[in-house]
């Protein structure tokens, strides 16, 4: 009989919970590595390239993939057959490892749980409580998978209740336009079937576990009737054309996996989850022989790429003007220079309901951008930790208020904005910049300089002021409204239903 220690398990959890916060899985590396090099979007491709580097800049550094380092899911297969030597029960280990990985002075991981949701949202301050899953299995020993799931992948995740004779197939080819681009794609669709409400959504979160195996399916030839399914689902969901980080193009998901259960005769539960660009996970086993510590990857693994800002366009923020903002085109690369201010949701909220009371700002916003992010902590001697950007649509329902009463005249986030916030920015006359999502340590290499200007009880969420020297984004909605997360995708799919009727395409 195998007796598991409760410090081996806690500091094995901890220390798979480091490792993922850094390492992407190489099965996705090697995914990503070719769909860049397949990739004929130019928009696309770019993002593909920020992420690829930023990935291995993370493996090199030992710092986090993406500003959001999730919220810990653990999968636990514990035998029958195991003992355990511990005064804490099994999700209080996880919650103490949990603890340490996220407090950890070398890697300091950002706390992004809150307790009270409905109400106080209170930060936990050490992203506690993890949401674990026990699955007791015969043997002796305790398989332990840990996940770091990030909230704008985890926001997008979708469930039905079809009819028995619906289409599963229609239902995801509907679904998938519906989530935009705040998921990060190129990533994984999870897909549950089958079992209750709760059970499909398990489904679908377990198979985002599974590795990255498409391409050796299509070249076997699938073996069952669910492989035919992934088949399908990955070569139609493509062929929408959605591309990297919703821009347009040829790869929008990486794999799809699907695990299904048997169900009641009137149901068809479905549940659909995505993985994003910053995929955290890791699979290791406890046999009682001592703490697990994963072995690194090789860096052989990871594709040199540079980063190409020959064609970019230079902007200085302290002397922009309205006319300058007029004259950027959808698509265009930009890298800033000068100060930036940032907030997000609770900032945003806590400035519109001042300025619907008639109250001052802490901050003067006229003619300035403003970066939705919420960063990690700097360690070392880092200005700020990976800050990449938080999903733009959360700030959707304030941007008309915040440009025609502060004078703001643009916004850095990431993925699209809804219809009411485009016509906000075309009435101003603003403009909307997308940063890359999973680049989250390469734009904080962009970050020189760093101070909080209000609202500091917020933490991450407080307004900062950055000086950035060459931040790379891309204009998404110009100064006249047009969005390149409209236009891309019809471009791209229009594109690649033409390749496949045969047609040629004119440039």
């Amino acid at each position: 009989m195998v007796t598991i220690q409760q410090e081996d398990f806690i500091e094995s959890v901890a220390n798979a919970l480091q490792y993922i916060s850094y390492y992407h899985p190489v099965d996705y590396i090697q995914g990503l590595a070719r769909a860049y090099d397949l990739e004929e979007s130019p928009a696309a491709r770019d993002a593909m390239a920020q992420i690829l580097i930023n990935s291995r800049m993370c493996a090199e550094g030992h710092r986090p993939i993406c500003q959001d380092t999730g919220i810990v899911t653990v999968f636990l297969k514990i035998g029958m057959g195991v003992r355990w030597n511990s005064e804490l029960t099994v999700e209080e280990m996880v919650n103490e490892g949990v603890r340490r990985a996220y407090l950890h002075p070398d890697n300091k991981l950002r706390a992004s749980i809150l307790a009270d949701p409905a109400f106080s949202r209170k930060n936990t301050k050490d992203n506690t409580p993890a949401v674990v899953n026990i699955e007791l299995v015969r043997g002796d020993e305790v398989e332990v998978t840990v996940a770091a799931k990030g909230g704008g992948s985890e926001a997008k995740s979708k469930f039905a209740m079809l009819n028995p004779s619906d289409s599963i197939i229609d239902w995801v080819l509907k679904t998938v336009p519906t989530m935009g681009a705040g998921w990060c794609p190129p990533g994984m669709l999870g897909i549950g079937i089958g079992g209750t409400a709760e059970k499909a959504m398990l489904l679908a979160k377990e198979s985002l576990m599974d590795p990255i195996d498409i391409q050796d399916v299509i070249a076997r030839g699938p073996a069952n009737k669910l492989e035919e399914m992934r088949v399908e689902l990955y070569r139609k969901v493509n062929e929408l054309g959605i591309g990297a980080q919703g821009l347009g193009g040829l790869t929008t998901v990486l794999d799809v996996k699907i695990r299904d259960y048997p169900t009641h005769a009137a149901n068809l539960p479905v549940a659909m989850i995505p993985n994003c660009a910053a995929t955290r996970h890791a699979h290791f086993v406890l046999d009682g022989s001592g703490p697990v510590a994963l072995e690194p990857p090789s860096l052989e693994d990871w594709p040199t790429l540079t980063y190409d800002v020959s064609t970019a366009r230079r902007v200085n923020l302290d002397t922009v003007t309205p006319e300058e903002v007029a004259a950027w085109k959808p698509g265009e690369v930009l890298l800033l220079n000068g100060k930036l201010l940032t907030g997000r949701d609770a900032a945003h909220k806590r400035m519109t309901d001042m300025l619907s009371r008639g109250e001052k700002l802490p901050v003067d916003f006229t003619n300035r951008f403003i970066y939705y992010v919420g960063p990690v902590d700097p360690v070392g001697e880092e200005v700020v930790g990976p800050a990449g950007p938080t999903t733009a649509t959360r700030m959707d329902k304030f941007t008309r208020q915040m440009l025609e009463e502060t004078g703001l005249l643009g916004m850095v986030g990431k993925a699209e904005r809804g219809q009411a916030a485009i016509d906000a920015i075309r009435d101003n006359h603003a403009v909307y910049l997308m940063a890359v999502g999973g680049a989250a340590y390469l734009v904080s290499k962009a970050i020189k300089g760093s101070r909080v200007l209000a609202f500091e009880d917020l933490g991450m969420e407080a307004i900062y002021e950055f000086e950035v020297k060459d931040m790379p984004v891309t204009v998404a909605v110009d100064a006249a409204g047009v969005s390149v997360h409209q236009t891309g995708p019809q471009e791209w799919q229009a594109r690649i239903q033409s390749k496949i009727a045969g047609i040629p395409i004119l440039a």
